[in-house]
């Protein structure tokens, strides 16, 4: 062989060798930088996945964000000392369980049979206490636990308190993977797990993408290649940390008074409807109760009880005679002074009045006061459907009026209140005739009106006629407290304009001769002068006559602080009218508060 082949063959074979060499060190700087380095949205890098493999653990706080109160108090998270045991191979000796047992509220007997069976961390629930309700100690109790492997008392968080509320505008949150499985479509969302509780209803739906956080904290301790835990490797603590994250969402509740107005509703057996407490210069959301109330627990969406009763439409009755009285002046069909005739009869469309025998001779306001269908129904019929709708509109009935942004922080639609309904006054304009008007006039046939819109309507009439849009929502702020974005206090016009102040403050004092003279006359038993508007609605449930009871109005008088809607849904004929005797029950709540 020549000795330039000889050459050629070396120098080849040197270059193949580099080639490998590089290749081998790329690989190995690969495997290297990777274990290091985040490979998935999460953050989560190699080495980390691979201990988390090896492990099993439980979450003490899902990092979702917090809801609070108007004055601050933290409606979605209760923290404490929880004792949770982890699965062992072999458990203490019966001599060293007699401390915890007695924490515990257990016997050593139990607890040893609970602790054998374990397959994964348990938290030991609050003798006693609801379905899911953890022991809480208090710290100086946890520090005197002896300390044995598979034993931790670590701070848990609940989501939600034991016990029913009729705050169906906080909602739930559930496990939901078909959620899950759609974000993680959306390569910018982190790598969410399956398991991850995700907003069902209320403000936990609306402001779920907001309330999400970046990911919790969850105590985890290392097994063996069977799943089977290994000895004193003990537990450790994961969290992820962020200065900015989980976001704080501030309420215009408050919780105090919401708390008192549901005890008031279990006090008065009223166990269908709502009732709903507006502050009467923003139109602020400051209670908002549903009638049956929940369990955030254990919900089932089938049931009645997770509705959010205070923004479904229902079938109005008298208090819609506030909306034709507005149509009325507004259309000038009436001129002042004029005086129609109640005998009890209406003489077609087989109405009456509710008073046997009549009313005898009276004017629009005595009308109003009295809630005469005679009256109302006359009126109905001068007034045009056009008329009547367009008058519904500019007070804020037919559509739906909570707070809401086209395009909130430049993105999507935000309307904070969940299932708001808009109502309705006419299901076929067009078909509207003589004998529909005057049925409408007494807030029946097509007419739905929700407690919102009520209590709104009475707001709308204390500015003049404006339209407000309820906030359920003030704020919503990052971790450290800096403000990521406030939600203005903001209007609601209709396209149809609004009603004049003179109209509004003269209903106003129809509203206020309601109480002197009229169908209110027990609400000057309670503690401010008040002025209201009552409604009586009549249904029909599981082919029975059922009435719905209302109670609109404002107080006190002369500096008015709040607008309330109640409505007392399915009572029987004839029985005692709950919705007014709770109003006023109500502005008595409001009235002691200051």
């Amino acid at each position: 062989m020549s000795l330039l082949r000889k050459k050629r063959i070396f120098y080849l074979l040197l270059s193949f060798g580099a080639v490998l060499a590089l290749f081998a060190l790329r690989i190995a700087w690969i495997q290297v930088a990777s274990a290091f380095k985040a490979v998935t949205v999460s953050g989560k890098t190699i080495n980390e996945l691979a201990v988390r493999q090896r492990e099993e653990g439980i979450e003490l706080d899902p990092g979702r964000g917090h809801i609070f109160d108007r004055n601050g108090k933290m409606l979605t998270g209760e923290m404490g000392w929880t004792p949770i045991l982890f699965p062992i191979r072999q458990l203490p000796a019966a001599d060293q369980l007699t401390a915890l047992a007695a924490a515990l509220g257990t016997t050593i007997p139990e607890l040893q049979k609970k602790w054998e069976q374990l397959e994964r961390p348990y938290v030991w629930p609050k003798p006693g206490g609801e379905p899911g309700e953890p022991l809480r100690l208090n710290e100086e109790t946890a520090r005197t636990l002896p300390r044995l492997e598979g034993l931790e008392v670590l701070p848990y968080m609940t989501r939600y308190g034991p016990g029913e509320r009729g705050n169906q505008w906080l909602g739930f949150v559930t496990q939901r993977p078909d959620v899950i499985r759609k974000l993680r479509e959306d390569k910018h969302q982190p790598n969410f797990a399956l398991t991850l509780q995700v907003g069902a209803s209320g403000l936990e739906k609306t402001l779920d993408n907001l309330l999400r956080g970046i990911g919790g904290v969850r105590a985890a301790y290392t097994v063996d290649g069977r799943k089977d835990p290994l000895a004193g490797m003990g537990t450790r603590v994961n969290a992820e940390s962020s200065r900015y994250y989980p976001l704080q969402i501030q309420t215009t509740v408050d919780d105090t008074l919401q708390q008192k107005i549901e005890r008031l509703a279990k006090e008065m057996k009223v166990t269908d409807g709502a009732v709903v407490v507006l502050d009467a210069k923003t139109a602020d959301i400051v209670s908002m109760v549903s009638l049956p109330f929940y369990d955030p627990h254990h919900v089932n969406p089938s049931a009645d009880n997770w509705s959010n009763k205070a923004v479904k439409a229902s079938v109005p009755g008298s208090i819609f005679k506030t909306v034709i009285a507005a149509a009325v002046l507004e259309e000038k069909v009436t001129v002042p002074g004029e005086v129609f005739h109640c005998s009890g009869h209406y003489g077609k469309y087989g109405l009456s009045c509710w008073k046997e025998g009549g009313h005898g001779n009276l004017t629009l306001e005595e009308g109003f006061a009295h809630s005469c269908n005679v009256v109302f129904a006359t009126l109905g019929e001068r007034l045009s459907a056009e008329a009547i709708a367009r008058t519904a509109a500019k007070l804020g009935l037919g559509r739906s009026v909570g707070w809401h942004d086209p395009s909130f922080l430049g993105g999507d639609s935000l309307r904070p209140l969940d299932q708001e309904e808009a109502g309705a006054v006419f299901s076929d304009l067009a078909m509207a005739d003589g004998g529909v008007r005057a049925q409408t006039a007494i807030g029946q046939r097509d007419v739905l009106v929700s407690p919102l819109q009520a209590a709104n309507l009475v707001v709308t009439l204390l500015h003049g006629g404006q339209v407000m849009a309820p906030r359920l929502v003030s704020e919503i702020r990052y971790k450290d407290g800096s403000l990521l974005s406030a939600l203005p206090v903001q209007a609601s016009p209709s396209s149809a304009g609004q009603i004049t102040p003179q109209t509004a403050q003269r209903l106003l004092s129809m509203m206020r001769l309601v109480v002197t003279d009229g169908t209110g006359r027990t609400m000057q038993q309670a503690k401010w002068p008040l002025a209201g508007k009552s409604g009586t609605a009549e249904v029909v449930k599981n082919q029975k006559q059922l009435n719905h009871q209302w109670f609109i109005g404002y107080g006190p008088i002369h500096q008015p602080k709040y607008a309330v809607a109640v409505l007392v849904q399915n009572r029987p004929e004839g029985s005692k009218h709950l919705a007014a005797e709770m109003f006023r029950r109500t502005m008595d709540i409001l009235a002691a508060e200051g």
